[in-house]
């Protein structure tokens, strides 16, 4: 087996040919808010329309993607996904309609909510590592390091690419576009079913997860999908703050670079540390990761109000964002530890649920500080939410490490002799 820990992965059989197919399907999740943005804004005239159609994409997000994602752990990720995502290609194809020929509004909410029924391509992804490379921990480390490398590589590439396809050609590129990568991708990603992990029916008396009705209810699942939300607040609170600062500075158009360079540094990171060996419990690199990102997380406040300068904040997001992608890995390495066998992907996707709520909680908070604090403190609330992070990955660690010791300390059963 070769050395390097990336191409150990790929050796695997079938591995290459999921991962591309994924990646195909993932690319459109960061076209569809901004192509929809662009395409109703210059349709209808408002932004606020725009922003209030993609805001109920998100929330009928929330509420179906882990129905989804249950339904794909007990019948089947090609059994589930397909037709799942030619539901919500349909929804995106409504939505072009609906804005090409004038419908009333009523009809770009209800269009764009039908696409929630998109499946977590990112967490099918993950959960067939998982089955691949059970009882490899350094090896399911790498495989999480590069999913997230992925998830920051797609989310910094789709609005760019969104934003290209609408103005080079038409308003409606960037979404007609989106649907073909999507339904491409997942169609080629559920082709692979050598590598699909098997269905996992709950209805088995001789299941034991079927005993905790609700993942909320898991041990340590909780705390966790807080401090999903709490990161999410950073990532959503730093995209809105910056684009206000940049715009103030009079460089609105160069805000998606910068916004770039956090997400670059967030990839980068994140491909370095999956090749790093994992040294220590994984509850406390959690720890450590969450401080290494509250901590990084004052550059932009510093680089702003004592510089004022875009090109040096550009800097200090492209640190930021190192600190990024070790906290998601570890984060959602735990999520796998605490999901019961079988339920993978509906753990993942709520985890991934808690982290739009997030972005969206932040993006409203981080909107609010600059529009009455000003931009320059507005950049206080990504530094609160990562320190929100930080408190609660503390407090779990110490929670774990209690109960270690009580399981430690509590007394042998008393040997009852078995002689007469």
């Amino acid at each position: 087996m070769p050395h390097n820990p990336y191409s150990r992965l790929f050796a695997i059989p079938g591995a290459t040919a999921f991962t591309l197919g994924n990646l195909v399907a993932r690319l459109p999740m960061g076209m569809f808010s901004v192509s929809a943005v662009i395409m109703i804004s210059g349709a209808r005239g408002s932004y606020a329309l725009a922003g209030a159609v993609t805001a109920t994409g998100l929330a009928a997000t929330a509420v179906v993607a882990p129905w989804t994602a249950r339904l794909v752990d007990r019948h089947g990720q090609a059994r589930v996904a397909v037709p799942a995502t030619l539901v919500a290609a349909l929804g995106s194809l409504s939505l072009v309609l609906c804005v090409r020929y004038g419908a009333p509004d009523w009809t770009l909410f209800a269009s764009y909510a039908a696409t929630a029924t998109t499946p977590n391509t990112g967490g099918m992804s993950r959960a067939r590592w998982a089955q691949l490379l059970k009882g490899d921990a350094r090896a399911v480390h790498t495989a999480n390091s590069f999913e997230q490398a992925a998830d920051e590589l797609c989310f910094m590439l789709g609005p760019v690419l969104a934003a290209f396809l609408c103005g080079t050609f038409f308003p409606q590129a960037g979404t007609l576009i989106g649907v073909v990568l999507l339904v491409t991708g997942v169609l080629v990603f559920a082709a692979q079913r050598a590598t699909e992990p098997p269905p996992h029916d709950r209805r088995d008396p001789t299941d034991t997860s079927a005993a905790t009705k609700s993942l909320l209810r898991a041990r340590g699942m909780p705390a966790l999908l807080i401090g999903f939300l709490a990161t999410g607040a950073v990532f959503g609170s730093l995209e809105v703050v910056t684009i206000a600062y940049a715009d103030g500075q009079g460089h609105k158009a160069a805000a998606g670079v910068v916004l770039a360079l956090q997400a670059a540094g967030s990839c980068a990171a994140g491909l370095v540390y999956g090749a790093a060996k994992p040294r220590g419990s994984l509850g406390r690199r959690h720890v450590l990761c969450a401080a290494a990102m509250a901590a990084v997380m004052t550059l932009p406040l510093l680089a702003v109000a004592s510089t004022g300068s875009l090109i040096v904040l550009s800097v200090a997001l492209l640190c930021a964002g190192m600190a990024t992608a070790p906290t998601m890995v570890t984060a959602m390495t735990l999520v796998q530890r605490r999901t019961p066998e079988g339920r993978l992907n509906e753990g993942m996707t709520l985890a991934v649920t808690g982290l739009l709520g997030g972005i969206a909680c932040g993006a409203a908070c981080g909107g609010w500080a600059v529009e009455h604090l000003g931009t320059a403190a507005g950049y206080g609330v990504p530094v609160a939410a990562a320190c929100c992070a930080l408190l609660l990955s503390s407090a779990q660690a110490c929670a774990t490490s209690t109960r270690a010791r009580l399981r430690r300390r509590r007394p042998a059963p008393p040997h009852v002799s078995s002689a007469v």
